[in-house]
């Protein structure tokens, strides 16, 4: 069964359902005209949907039925007890034929006249003799009318043929039409069918209850966490109730979420209706249909989506003639794709049209006033043409119903941002443009990094967040360079605006905050921007439930909502976006781009996380790391002299060349250290390497061999220091038999003794 047929039988099972309720109280309340419209409505309805998927059958019967409930409707008759009873019966013959098409997927032979005959006679009003001739001489013609079969070549009731007086006895029982094999059992029972067995339909005001109810889950989850993270009798149930509720919130989330194709499958029609108002050929390609949604968010791009394909219809496809005259297809192309990635649904709206002139939307900006002609002089192309999302802006030379006024992209944006989403923007002249809109997959719950700024917290979404570094006191006036007042930091050989969140928020007033102190640098990607924000503090990343802001904090513009920590406390919720466009950070994607083309030109290597072990500088490959754990030392356990770690349910072993955890293990009885294990993969295993600290993140230069070191793959040169990379590869494998006993000790199977024991290890174990 296809998803279209499916739909249909569900709906249509819960109209039928709705017109029994309705049924019922209409022989209390024969006049009441909402009951007859609400009867009218669901099988009107079905009819309706019945001859677009060509269920005749289906078709003929709820059109008989809607002929007589149209008069009732009209008042031209009174809802009598044999009208409900007839009704009554056409509910059951309409339900008897959905169970058969979902069954077999067709309507079966019956072609329900006597059914139909009868209600056609109560369709005469009182008063008037309704004859067996007449009701069947009625009948017939519409029969005629309907197929080109000779179903009615007698003109009374009594001279149908045998075969027919068969067919209209069985159209008495609904079960009639379903195949012999079925047992009574399985005959169609009212109210009730496989498809709507399946689903259940949810008021959306209780879905939003529900997720807000999981939200303060979650928060109460966090708290539970920090309190109990010192507490080593309440740690398995802590960890119990953070899976628990992670997997609840999931399944209220996928309850939530819709296919795109809801809003997909209304273009068809608007280009449909534009190609001819605008006198072009467009064919329209749409992909990733299948990708879901949370249903608030479906709703709230809606709108964004139809402006942007209106103005690809007006401003991008050319008209045929021009299109042949440049060369083209005369037929234009208009795609809608939606795909998934990370934690946003990515929407595009492309075609092959004639682009965007970026000369013309400097002179239309500065035509009507929106940008000065000095400052127009000073943009880059990208920032130009971001200058079409400005209210009031329109490139078309005269207004129409399609374009003209000066809103539209001034909108998409708008309400895309509303919903914490980003809106890029790509053309080329001549050969099209593409549109891209960046949803969150949910607002609700995001995950966020908490950092501090003078004693107070702020969340940070991490969606924005690219990598995290620290600047510590020593290094603070030789590192960050400062050119007219503002700071720059030299982040791999690029130059990174940097914005003090505290002279942002004015907790501070100083020309140079954070001199005498560590800070840490959030590098951030944003609208194209990308700038460091400087911090003086970081704590744990949580998963936050998005608060809206009071009307007063909403005109700062620096805050997108407020959350609960898990520690009980209040943190606003960071707009990155907001933050750089009040810092005045320039876009410099294209020169990062050109910077990133010219390294590859020069065969410059790989990116390197540079760590320090045993007093000595090493390389890890970046594309390797997976994350970086500080943990105490009380979760790594030995087995013989390999020190191992329980990571997300696997055995990690961790190489110690440089005797860390050693020495980490030789302070006093009462106290615990903490380590830093770099998390990597090795293929399809994880392994762990135990640092000291974590130094940078760098580009090095083509690598050569380093000799017979087991743990290194050569060595590389960093920030002109020669560097040894580690070798994931030497990390000595754990032999199977002790996977398979500490496997066994994780689900309650082997003790970890039985796990040494398999490696045939008895002493010296820690």
């Amino acid at each position: 069964m296809d998803d279209l047929t499916r739909e249909f039988l569900i709906e249509s099972q819960e109209g039928l359902d709705r017109m029994e309720r309705c049924l019922t109280d209409l022989e209390e309340r024969p006049q009441d005209k909402d009951l007859l419209s609400d009867i009218f409505r669901s099988v009107h309805t079905i009819k309706g949907t019945t001859g677009f998927l060509g269920f005749k059958r289906l078709e003929k019967l709820a059109h008989t039925g809607e002929n007589l409930l149209g008069l009732l409707r009209d008042g031209k008759l009174v809802a009598t007890q044999p009208i409900i009873t007839g009704l009554l019966e056409l509910l059951d013959g309409l339900r008897g034929i959905l169970k058969t098409v979902e069954e077999t997927g067709g309507e079966g032979e019956d072609d329900d006249l006597a059914l139909r005959e009868k209600l056609t006679a109560l369709q005469v009003p009182d008063g008037q003799s309704a004859t067996p001739e007449t009701v069947s001489t009625h009948s017939v013609a519409q029969e005629k009318q309907a197929t080109p079969e000779p179903v009615a070549a007698a003109g009374t009731h009594a001279a149908v043929p045998e075969p027919m007086e068969t067919i209209s006895k069985a159209a008495a029982s609904p079960a009639a039409s379903a195949p012999q094999e079925v047992s009574e059992a399985q005959k169609p029972k009212a109210g009730a069918t496989a498809a709507t067995d399946s689903t259940l339909r949810v008021d959306v005001a209780l879905l939003n209850r529900m997720m807000n109810l999981v939200g303060e889950l979650v928060l109460t989850r966090n708290q539970i966490l920090q309190a109990t993270a010192q507490q080593p009798n309440f740690t398995l149930l802590s960890r119990r109730l953070d899976m628990v509720t992670a997997d609840l919130r999931e399944s209220v989330m996928k309850a939530r979420m819709q296919p795109v194709s809801n809003v997909f499958s209304k273009f068809p029609r608007i280009i449909r209706d534009l190609s001819q108002m605008l006198n072009r050929k467009v064919k329209l390609v749409m992909e990733g249909q299948e990708t879901e949604l949370d249903k608030t968010l479906l709703e709230a791009i809606k709108d964004p989506l139809t402006h942007a394909v209106r103005n690809s219809m007006d401003h991008g496809i050319e008209p045929p003639e021009e299109r042949v005259a440049a060369g083209k297809d005369a037929e234009g192309t208009l795609k809608l794709r939606a795909y998934q990635e990370s934690s946003h649904v990515m929407i595009e709206v492309s075609d092959d049209g004639a682009g965007i002139s970026v000369d013309k939307v400097r002179s239309k900006a500065i035509e009507r006033g929106l940008i000065t002609a000095e400052r127009a002089a000073q943009l880059s192309e990208r920032e130009l043409l971001q200058l079409i999302f400005l209210p009031g802006f329109s490139t078309a030379a005269a207004v129409t119903n399609v374009s003209g006024r000066g809103v539209g992209m001034d909108v998409v944006r708008t309400n895309v941002e509303k919903i914490g989403g980003k809106v890029e923007l790509e053309s080329k002249p001549g050969q099209g443009t593409t549109l891209r809109l960046r949803i969150p997959l949910t607002l609700a719950i995001v995950p966020a990094l908490i950092v501090k700024s003078r004693g107070q917290s702020f969340a940070l979404p991490q969606g924005a967040l690219s990598e995290l570094v620290h600047l510590s006191a020593d290094s603070y006036d030789k590192e960050i360079e400062w050119m007219e007042g503002a700071p720059l930091y030299r982040l791999r050989g690029n130059l990174l605006p940097l914005v003090f969140l505290e002279r942002m928020l004015e907790q501070s007033l100083d020309a140079r905050p954070g001199r005498d102190r560590d800070n840490y640098i959030a590098v951030l990607d944003v609208d194209g921007r990308r700038f460091g924000l400087v911090v003086d503090g970081l704590a744990d990343p949580e998963e936050i439930v998005v608060k809206p802001l009071s009307t007063v904090l909403k005109s700062i513009g620096l805050y997108t909502g407020a959350t609960v920590l898990g520690s009980g406390n209040l943190a606003l919720i960071l707009d990155p976006g907001s933050i750089a466009a009040r810092a005045g950070v320039q876009m410099n994607a294209q020169e990062e781009a050109a910077e990133e083309e010219q390294n590859e030109e020069q065969g410059r290597g790989a990116e390197y996380l540079v760590v320090e072990a045993g007093g000595r500088q090493a390389a890890v490959v970046l594309g390797d790391v997976l994350r970086i754990e500080r943990i105490p030392m009380s979760r790594v356990e030995y087995i013989g002299y390999r020190p191992v770690l329980n990571f997300e349910g696997q055995l990690l072993p961790v190489e110690d060349a440089g005797g860390i955890l050693r020495e980490a293990g030789t302070v006093s009885e009462g106290e615990e250290r903490q380590v830093t294990v770099v998390v990597c993969r090795d293929g399809s295993r994880h392994v762990g390497l135990a640092v000291s600290a974590v130094l940078d993140v760098a580009a090095g230069s083509e690598l050569k061999e380093a000799g017979t070191n087991r743990l290194a793959d050569g060595v590389t040169l960093l920030k002109n220091s020669v560097t040894s990379v580690v070798s994931l590869s030497g990390v000595e494998a754990l032999p199977e038999t002790a996977m398979e006993g500490m496997s066994e000790s994780m689900t309650g199977g082997w003790s970890s003794e039985s796990a040494i024991e398999a490696m045939g290890v008895g002493e010296g174990v820690r």
